[in-house]
């Protein structure tokens, strides 16, 4: 199929490089121009381990390409996906959607035939309603449908996640859609992971509820890890000890800094921001991010008392800069808050 990627950053570059080794036509389109001739010329503007070999590989087999150019790509595409960013909002901590909303109204001047306009960033409950208004604003007689199909990609390792994901979750409103989305997931179905088809609200919401409780469990082995330190026993014991449990899990238990990165910050403030808008104020959650919070000064605090009480005049050096392994990302690092 012929599937445009509006958005090359993290979300945008592995999704496009992964559908084309599926087989598909893909065109990554990005405005930032320089960004645009890093990647023909072959480099990868982030850290991703087997991405550059990927790239290279299904643009030498002519299946990816990359260009500035929205409106010619949107419309010889079957599906076009919106892959931008979704900042925490200055001050208030809503996603800005300002960059999916402008990549809307370019998307409506372009289309021609039956088009899947696909959600892949991280966006709040009803965005896709408001995409699809947008569309029909600009271009009334367009045909089109708009789905969301949120990323779950752990950095460091998307391409494994992407290639054997756990779900696919797509959220449709018209059926038209789903024969798209099959034909485009069809290469997963030797590994028969479950494709979720929810309602599009549905869809929006679980990308936002999975990162959330994710953070939750970081956060509560975390504390864990401080009672441990107070009455003598081993956090790494006590989680494997509660990971073993079927119910629990082992995964997203192990005691650190504090959550960071692209993703948990920026979601769970504004999941919390959905509740409150909506009176339903998600305290849980609440408790989460302030704790996180606290726990990246506290790890600071440890370092201080380890040093007598004071680091005046002294060098102190942090190995591991980035939220995690695997990646060169610093957004929202625990580190830079130590």
């Amino acid at each position: 199929m012929n599937i445009t990627m509006i958005g090359s950053g993290y979300v945008g570059l592995v999704s496009g490089a992964c559908f084309a080794d599926f087989g598909h036509n893909v065109i990554c389109v990005d405005a930032d121009a320089s960004k645009i001739e890093r990647l023909k010329s072959g480099e990868i503007p982030i850290f991703e381990p087997g991405l550059d070999e990927l790239v290279a590989n299904n643009v030498e087999q002519n299946r990816l390409s990359f260009t500035t150019e929205l409106e010619s790509s949107v419309s010889g595409a079957d599906a076009v996906f919106i892959a931008v960013g979704t900042p925490s909002r200055r001050g208030d901590g809503h996603a800005d959607l300002s960059f999916v909303y402008a990549v809307a109204q370019t998307i409506a001047k372009a289309l021609k035939g039956f088009t899947v306009v696909v959600n892949k960033s991280t966006v709040p409950v009803g965005t896709g309603d408001e995409v699809e208004r947008i569309i029909r604003e600009v271009n009334p007689d367009a045909d089109f449908t708009v789905v969301s199909n949120p990323e779950f990609l752990r950095e460091g390792a998307a391409i494994e996640d992407f290639k054997r994901p756990d779900r696919v979750v797509i959220g449709i409103e018209d059926p038209r859609a789903r024969e798209v989305m099959e034909e485009i997931y069809r290469p997963l179905s030797l590994n028969a992971p479950p494709l979720v088809f929810v309602g599009r609200r549905t869809s929006e919401l679980t990308k936002y509820a999975a990162n959330a409780f994710l953070a939750t469990k970081i956060t509560f082995i975390n504390e864990i890890a401080d009672l441990c330190e107070k009455v003598g026993a081993d956090v790494q014991e006590v989680a494997r000890g509660i990971g073993l449990d079927k119910r629990i899990g082992g995964k997203f238990l192990h005691a650190g800094p504090g959550y960071g990165g692209s993703c948990f910050p920026k979601d769970t403030l504004a999941l919390i921001k959905t509740g409150q808008d909506e009176g339903a104020a998600l305290r849980i959650v609440e408790t989460v991010v302030a704790v996180n919070d606290a726990r990246k000064r506290a790890m600071a605090r440890k370092v201080i008392n380890a040093l007598g009480g004071s680091v005046r005049g002294k060098k102190i050096a942090l190995l591991g800069l980035a939220f995690k392994p695997n990646t060169d990302d610093m957004r929202d690092a625990p580190s830079l808050a130590i």
